[in-house]
Formats: C-alpha cells, structure tokens, sequence
C-alpha cells in the first residue's frame, strides 16, 4: 500500500531524561523515526525534554520543542502546532502513556489529531496486564497463574492461591519499578502496596513465581497487510526472576531445540495478531520450564523497546526507522532493505554469528544499597558484542566494559560462594568462573543459578584453556593454543597476566605468529547477498571483508557503556563530529560498543566497527584502517584513558595534544603552571599515605575535599570535615586508582562554582556558555541544576573568568573544545579544574546558542577550517534563560538516601527554556518529574547558618499563600519575625513527627538543608519519606530560591507558553556554520 495521503504533519513523542529502565535506545529509535518521516515528506514536530539526544538536534525535526513531557505543555504544542497524527511507539514508555493520556483526556479529538503506529486498543491491551491474560486465555496461550489486584485486600486474596514466591508486576511502569518477589507475607505487603502506589492505574499482577524458568524473547514485526517478521529470538543467560534489562542477553537464542523455537514463533504471531499491532515493532517475553518444555507469555511491548536497539544493531534492520515508516501505510514488502539493497524488509534477517548484551550496574555509587539483581532494571547501562561463537561475543563483551581493575577473587568461603551464586548480583560472573576453577561441578553451579548448564559448559571450555596457558612463559605457549585463545576473545592483557609478561609483548609475539583478527560485515542475511555498509566486526578468521578505502579519514572512539558521569552527552559530541566531518568531505569510522546510541547506528558515519574500546582492539582497527587522525577528546573518559599508549604507538590524534590533556589532568604539573600564569587556585596537595593526607589537611586547615586522581563523574569524591573522617577516607578510598596519589584541596565553603565551555585553536578563543550552578559548591558539577546566562554574577566577576578562559586555553594550546570550572568565594575568582575536552554540558550550551559546538570544534581539529574563519563573536549570544537539572535513580535503590554531594549520582538531565528564570526553572523542574505545589504546607528544617535566609523565604512563600511548619528551633525563629508557624516533632523527638505528616500526605515542600552528623538520621528519614511520597525536597538553600520563584512564576501564568528551538535561533541563523 502507498503511503498515507490525509496526513502531512506528525508529532513524535520522546521518551524524556535518562532513567534507569529507558536510556538513550530511545534517543536512536526517536532520530530514525525522524529522519525516515521526514525522508518521505512529511513534517514531523518533536517533543522531548532531554537536551543532550540528537533527537532534538534542530535538523532533525521541522519543530523542536524542548519542554517538559506532561499532558498540559503537549496540549499547548498540538493547538500551536495543529499535527494530523502522534505518533506514540518510538518514545519508551513516556511517549506512550503521555499518547494515553493525551487520548483519553479527549485532547487529540478536540484538536482532530489521529494515532499512527498503534491504535488506543492495542497499547491497552498490550500494556494493561488484565486485558493482555485475557486476550491470551482467548488464544490458548498460557501466562502465569494468578490475578489482578487494585487494592490491599484483593492483593491479600490472589497471594492466598499463588502461593509463596510471589510475583508482584505493576501496570503501566517501566524497568520494573515498584514490582518484585515476596518470599513471604511481610514483604508481600512492603512490595504490593508500593506496586500499587507505583502504578499510575493502581493495578499490580500477582502471579506464581516460575523463577528458574528459562526466559526468551522475540522481537517482532507486523503491517496492515498482516505480514509478520520475526527479527531475531534473544536469550537471557539469566532464568527468570532477573529483569531482561540486568541480565545478559544472547541473540540468537543458543539453547532452543527447532521445534520450541516454531512454537514460541508461531505464539508470538498469534500474539502480535490478538493484540492488534497493525503497524510497527513489538517485543514478547517467554518463559520455558526447562524441565517439561511448558511455556508461559510474560508481557509484549506494543512498540520499539530497548530490545529493538538490541535487535537492530545485532542484525542490522532498523526497527524504528521501519516501524516508522509502516505507521504511514507502507508494507514490509514495499520497504527496501538498505543494507543488502536487493531485499525487502519482509525478508526475515538471518544472523551467521552471536551477538551478546551485558549490562553494566553502578552500585558503588549508592553503598547503601544492596547489590542484589531482581525483577526491578538497577543497571545504567551496556555493552554488545558480535562474533562467530557465543564465546568470543561473551569475553568480547566482558572487556568492553571497561573494568579498570578486575575483581579477582581469593580464598572465598563456601558458603558464601553459594549465598553469592544463588543470589544473582553484579558480579555473579567472577563468582561463577570462581566455582568454575575451584572444583564445583557444572551440575552443582546449574542447580544453584539456574543458569542453562550449554552456557555453563562454554564457560568451562575458556576455564580449561587458560589453565593450558597458565605459569607457561609467553614464547612457550604453541601457536595453535594462542589462536584458540584469540578466537575464545580472551584479550592481550588476559593472556600477559596468565603468562606473567605485558600486553605489548602478547600483541608482538602475536602479530609475529600471524595472529591477527578479520574483519567480518553485518550483512541481515547471512552472507547470501553482498552487503553495502561497512558495519564491521572482528573475529580469529581467515578471510577479511574490511576493505580500507584510501580516501582521507578520521577515526572517533566512542565512549562505550553509559555509566554514571559518562552518558550519552559523549555519544552526542561523537555523532556532531562524524556529521560535520563527513560533509567535509572525510571518511568518518566510528568506535564503539553501545547498542542504545545514535553513533553505533550504520548510517551515522561512513564506516562502524562495533568493538570493545580496548587499547588492544583499537590498534587492531588502527593496523586496518590507518587513519589519518584519530579524535579521543570526545568520548568523555574511555578514550581518553588510552590516549597515552596510542600516542606512544604513533596513532595520530588530532586536537588538543595528549601532552597538554595530560598537563590538564596532572595536578603537580597543573598548580605549577596556574602559578605562572597568576590565576588563583584553592590551596591544595596529593597524598600516597594516611600520615602525608593528614600533614596536607593540617596545613590547609579543614574541611578539605578529598579525591583519587583521573577519574569521571567524581567516583570516590569526598569532602570531609575533620581527621577521624579523613582517616576512614584513605582506608576505603586510596585504591581507587592505583599508582595515581589521593589529591587533597581545600573546600570552598559555600562559593559559587560556574562551569564554562569554549572553544579554541591558535587563532581564537570563543566562548560558547558560562553557565551559573544553582547549588552551592560541594555538590558535583554533574548533579547541580545549571542556568544559562548566569543570573546572579555581577560583570566584573564574569569578565575575569572570560580573561582566565582565553589565557588557559592559550598556554594548554587547546584545538577543539575545553571546559573550565571556576568557583566565586569572597569577590574572588579560582579555578577548580581545566578539562581541554567535549564537556557533558556541550549538547546543553549547543541547544542553547543555537551554535553547533561540537561540529566546529571537530572541522578545527580535522585542520579542514580554523576557528577564525567560522566568525563567530568572542562569547556566544544565549536568546532565552536556559535550564539544565538532573534526574536521579534514588527509587530504584531501596534504602539509599537521596542526598547531593560530591559524587555524581544522576542517570541523566532536562533542559526547561523561558522568558524569566522561574519560568525556566519550572520547566526543568517539571521535566525531570516534580510536580511543583501550587498551596499547601511546607516545611522548613535548616540549619543555625541557613536560619536568616530561610526567613526570607519563608515570608515568600506565606505571601503566595503557603501555610508554614517547622521543627522547634527553625518555628521559633520564624514565629520571632511574626509569620504563623505550626511546629512539629523532628523524627527522634517523638510521634506525630514530620516523616509521619509526609507519609499521612500532608506537606507539599520540603526545604532542609543538613545541620551535620547530629541531625543525619532524622535528616535522612525526612527525605526518604518524602522521596517514596513524591514530595518535592530541596537540600540547599539556593535550591530553595530557585524552586519558590518557579512557584511563584506558576501561580501567576495564565498559560503554559511553548516555543520551537526553531523559533528561538530564527534571528542567529547567520552565526550557524554549514548545517
């Protein structure tokens, strides 16, 4: 069928910030929707609140709004706007309840908008768990036993016939959240009545548990001449009771007899048929009982998944771009396979290697937290890896996620090794080559974990061959056993520590043997056809199909699995500068082994080796390709780590030069040429030992903040406030980074911290945003809401930090982008640290210039323009106040108390454009999930210091009709002042106290700032409550300021006002450079 002809305008819905359970697979999904959309014709308008995807890119879309995702800010965009259809599939969860929303509040009637994608029947079906058991008891497809409950007291009566475990799923939530396993009546209550509180319908599945089953899951496509595809099976390595997105994933499923593997495909169709799908992607879980062969259907995903990203980066078939184009009326059969250009989508793929999906968690952020993988997504991240056998795809997998230093187990009692092997955790993986080479049988590790014993013995096979290699010296080990090595993946580094030598001797005597890696092409069809992209993998083979062109090019690595501190902001510079460079005319190669990301899509650059980012795999690439410049600077910390030994190998890096970096990040070096240059500094020092930390911290005098050097994301960042506490610090803290000191600065209390990004090369200096933090010093650059144009520093301070900027990028002899983080305290200005880099801030202070500073920063470095020639003024205009704000993962971590420090903890950020800054503010605010008050109570606790400032704020907030409550000290001063107060019990005075008037629904804000070790457990169990009751809470007083003038802001705006990234930059269009 033709594409559709009554409908021209298309709104896209995004999927918001980065959260766990819905990362940046939909940042990919959203672009190609776009694109493809856009390639046919129509106009298409995005909506999504997150500013550091290409999705919101403004060449992406005709309208880009950058605002919040609620019913209210949608309903302004589509009167605006006027689009003839939504569509609701490629926007994660978000996207699709907001379409639900939007629905059935009867907003796309009132204003004629048509769903396109998937109709309301079918999202429901597919996403309310009572609708979807039913459709599937119609079509004789088995699901758990159990039933449905929307209350305590029905909840109390389906676990009756369950039975103990039980399985609490919510409706309507993502990764899991408010859902788990109750082993008995106590935590069947804690978790059934947060899964009711969790759901937005007030509905959870309680079902018998089938932990142990083996799960699957097949990712499927059907258009509206009913043709269905299957696009590839997916195995967990994990049997149920793990959620799909912490376990790792195999694609094709390895241990599925032909005749299981018809029946869960012929179950799917029939599923996808019931359900209604008619157009686009859908993704169903299975589970198999290994024992008897009984199968039950767990859930569907009505749209693109984060499996989609999975699928279609293991084999190669857009799924969003197709599911995109099907929404519009096209079939499978009318749509042509890019890869192959001979096929039709509707030829099914056909994969003739593996491909396997690890997550990557980040528990060491959140100790308190336990490290224990359940039915609830904890990981923030992960790594896929392609090779001919499960094997090589596994340990391929295993070190792109950059495990600096490896957990090697010794000495493990047995009954911990048991407690560790039964309970899946984050590193189960040690644990189970552990047992593996101490003497437990395969049969005794499957009865512990489940885990299928084909996988286990695969991983005996690598056990067995390294004891082969093993106490051997390097020149000793034959030939023959390396190769097997090699195809096993087991890298440089692996085989130099088994044979007691060093990775580049391994890569000599390697290379020497004529060890070396080919490189194969996803093709979607095993080989039958040729393939057009260069979509490339390495594998221990004969026959390489790489084929180097000699055109001129550039390589970038990439910045592999999202972690805490390194997220998709990196994937975006690397996308800009593959863009802008292949307009440039160069071959671009892309590096990296992130399946979620826009840069590891085939179509991004003109050549994409999916591989770990190992200094190993990268010179293997390196000896293929011979690049003329490789770009490290982008791709946040990963490449950055492997500058050094590229340089040393002669790779050509281009840009700032690995030396200056190096100067940049050595503090010795660094104070030392801040001195020259007269730029203060706080005072500061390194220490190796707990007597050198204690000498520094005496001479600065407390509180000092303590850190490990070269790391991301301020990992093991501390600021501590006397000698006890730095003690236990060097304890836990010194290995954080072996061979690299402890550095020791003294903290600026209570200053301003200011975050600045520029570009430069040796014919300019510009700069792009200076970016003003609205909490004080001490809390990571990371976590801190942000606002651009800075508010509240007078000229003159702003003028010494323009003056210091162009002096620093000058001695670094900066090429390309650099940061700076400056903090004001007593009318001086001092800088923290100098990152000569791409910033997490860059697609932030991109969106708001409306200049596109990482495809400058790219062509400058390439050498194809200089920065003088791009004309651009010595700071950039900002035409709006900007806001970026973080989002947090607290919920996902039970037990962990929300509170901001030195150490970044959020997943992800939102940006809120406005006329004022509490419109902004708002916005930001509203974007990353608080819903801010309108009257209410609200209650202060802060401390002696805070007591005059919360004063003032405390009068605002009566003035905009607030009623106030305080704890003792804080109500008597207020009640001082004359304002009304009613005071309450802190936690440890006695009941009713404040944690008891949040849970009962009482308060509508929170304002409390810590008053020290004293107050912490009372403190901590405030914003706990708070945090479970979604009541918003801030813990700094300027967080305050900000959050009352958004209130205030709200009470006063007579309507929502939404403006297009399009319409803002209208009159700069002449600064932006080609595109």
């Amino acid at each position: 069928m033709p594409k559709r002809t009554d409908i021209h305008k298309i709104l896209i819905i995004g999927s918001g910030p980065i959260v766990i359970g819905q990362a940046c697979e939909f940042d990919y999904s959203g672009t190609q929707a776009c694109r493809a959309l856009k390639q046919e014709g129509f106009e298409v308008v995005l909506v999504n609140s997150n500013p550091a995807t290409i999705m919101t890119d403004p060449e992406i879309a005709d309208k880009t709004y950058i605002e919040p995702l609620t019913v209210e800010t949608l309903t302004a965009i589509i009167e605006k706007e006027r689009p003839d259809a939504l569509l609701p599939t490629v926007g994660g969860q978000t996207g699709l309840n907001l379409s639900v929303d939007l629905f059935e509040q009867g907003i796309l009637d009132k204003f004629g908008v048509k769903l396109i994608g998937a109709n309301i029947n079918a999202i429901k079906v597919g996403e309310d768990r009572e609708l979807f058991k039913a459709a599937m008891d119609e079509i004789g497809i088995p699901s758990a036993k159990g039933g449905f409950a929307h209350n305590w007291e029905e909840a109390q009566k389906i676990v009756e016939e369950t039975g103990y475990p039980a399985i609490i799923r919510p409706a309507f939530t993502l990764g899991g959240t408010g859902g788990g396993v109750a082993f008995n009546p106590e935590e069947f209550e804690e978790i059934a009545k947060g899964g009711l509180a969790a759901s937005p319908v007030s509905q959870i599945l309680v079902e018998e548990s089938i932990l142990g089953w083996k799960e699957y899951e097949l990712e499927v496509m059907r258009d509206l001449a009913d043709n269905v595809v299957i696009i590839c099976s997916i195995e967990n390595f994990d049997p149920m009771g793990v959620h799909t997105g912490d376990s790792i994933t195999v694609a094709p499923a390895q241990t599925l007899s032909d005749m299981e593997y018809q029946r869960l495909r012929d179950m799917s169709i029939a599923c996808i048929r019931k359900v209604g799908v008619e157009t686009g992607g859908s993704n169903i879980q299975f589970a198999v009982n290994p024992e008897n062969g009984d199968v039950r259907i767990i859930e569907m995903n009505p749209r693109v998944s984060r499996s989609s990203a999975l699928a279609s980066k293991a084999t190669g078939f857009p799924i969003a771009k197709i599911a995109a184009k099907l929404a519009v009326g096209y079939t499978l059969d009318e749509i042509p396979n890019d890869i192959t250009k001979k096929t039709p989508a509707s030829f099914e793929p056909t994969i003739d290697y593996v491909v396997t999906k690890i997550p990557k968690w980040a528990f060491e952020k959140f100790p308190q937290a336990e490290d224990i993988l359940g039915t609830q997504m904890k990981s923030v991240g992960e790594v896929m890896a392609i090779g001919r056998t499960f094997k090589e795809s596994l340990f391929k997998g295993l070190r792109s996620l950059e495990a600096v230093k490896p957990l090697r187990l010794e000495g493990i009692p047995d009954h911990v090794l048991q407690r560790k092997l039964a309970r899946p955790n984050s590193q189960r993986f040690q644990y189970l080559t552990y047992a593996l080479q101490n003497g437990y049988s395969i049969e005794e590790i499957h009865r512990l974990t489940k885990i299928d014993v084909w996988f286990l013995e695969q991983l005996q096979e690598v056990m067995l061959l390294q004891k082969r290699i093993e106490n051997r010296k390097l020149n000793d080990v034959p030939s023959e056993i390396l190769r097997t090595a090699k195809e096993f993946a087991l890298s440089d580094r692996r085989i130099a520590f088994l044979t007691a030598s060093d990775e580049n001797s391994v890569r000599e005597r390697r290379k020497n043997l004529g060890v070396i890696p080919v490189y194969k092409r996803v093709d979607t069809c095993g080989a039958e056809f040729e393939s057009f992209t260069p979509y490339l993998y390495s594998t221990y083979e004969e026959e390489c199909e790489a084929a180097p062109s000699d055109r001129k090019k550039i390589m970038i690595l990439g910045s592999g699995p999202n972690r805490i501190g390194q997220g998709i902001e990196f994937d975006y510079c690397c996308c800009h500068a593959s863009f802008a460079l292949q307009d440039a005319d160069f071959e671009t190669i892309m590096v990296n082994c992130n399946p979620e990301t826009v840069s590891t899509d085939y179509d991004t650059s003109d050549r994409l080796y999916f591989e770990p980012l190992t200094f190993e795999d990268v010179m293997n690439i390196v000896d293929v390709e011979k690049p003329d410049g490789v770009i490290v600077q982008f791709g946040g910390q990963t490449p950055l780590n492997l500058a050094d030994r590229l340089h040393q190998a002669n790779v050509p890096i281009i840009g700032t030069s690995p030396d200056s970096i190096d100067l940049a990040e050595d503090r010795k070096r660094f104070s030392a040429l801040l001195k020259d240059l007269m730029i203060p500094q706080p005072e500061s020092g390194t220490a190796v030992s707990v007597d050198e930390a204690k000498a520094i911290a005496a001479t600065l005098g407390y509180p000092i903040i303590v850190r490990p050097s070269f790391v991301l994301g301020g990992r093991a960042m501390a600021i501590v406030y006397d000698e006890q506490s730095l003690i236990d610090y060097m304890r836990t803290a010194v290995d954080a980074s072996p061979e690299k000191p402890i550095l020791i600065d003294k903290f600026l209390e209570r200053a301003v911290e200011i975050d600045v990004d520029a570009l430069a090369d040796e014919t300019a200096c510009v700069i792009c945003g200076i970016q003003e933090h609205i909490e004080e010093a001490g809390i990571h650059s990371g976590d801190s809401s942000s606002v651009l144009p800075a508010q509240k520093i007078p000229s003159e301070h702003l003028e010494t930090i323009q003056h210091y900027t162009r002096h620093l990028a000058k001695a670094l002899n900066v090429k390309g982008l650099m940061n700076i983080q400056f903090a004001i305290k007593d009318n001086r200005v001092f800088v923290i640290e100098v990152n000569p880099r791409a910033s997490r801030t860059v697609p932030f202070v991109a969106k708001a210039t409306g200049v596109p500073i990482a495809k400058i920063a790219s062509l400058v470095m390439a050498d194809a323009k200089t920065l003088a020639e791009f004309n651009l003024p010595d700071v950039l205009p900002v035409p709006h106040i900007f806001v970026k704000s973080p989002v947090f993962p607290f919920k996902k971590f039970a037990g962990v108390d929300p509170i901001l420090g030195p150490e970044m903890h959020s997943t992800g950020e939102v940006m809120g454009i406005g006329e004022t800054f509490g419109e902004a503010y708002g916005k930001a605010m509203n974007g990353a999930g608080m819903n801010l008050p309108s009257s209410g109570k609200a209650f202060l606790s802060v401390n002696d210091s805070d007591k005059g400032q919360a004063v003032i704020l405390a009068r605002r907030l009566n003035n905009l009709g607030f009623k106030l409550i305080a704890t003792y000290g804080s109500a008597n001063r207020l009640k001082e002042v004359g304002l009304e107060c009613e005071t309450v019990f802190k936690v440890n005075e006695g009941r009713p106290n404040i944690a008891d008037y949040i849970k009962r629904g009482e308060i509508a804000l929170v304002i409390n700032t810590p008053l020290g070790a004293t107050s912490h457990y009372d403190e901590q169990a405030i914003r706990k409550a708070a945090l479970q009751h979604n009541v918003p809470t801030v813990t700094t007083m300027t967080g305050a300021e900000a959050l009352i003038e958004a209130i205030s802001f709200k009470l006063n705006e007579e309507k929502v006002s939404v403006r297009s990234l399009q319409e803002i930059h209208e009159k700069g269009k002449s600064l932006i450079v080609n595109g």
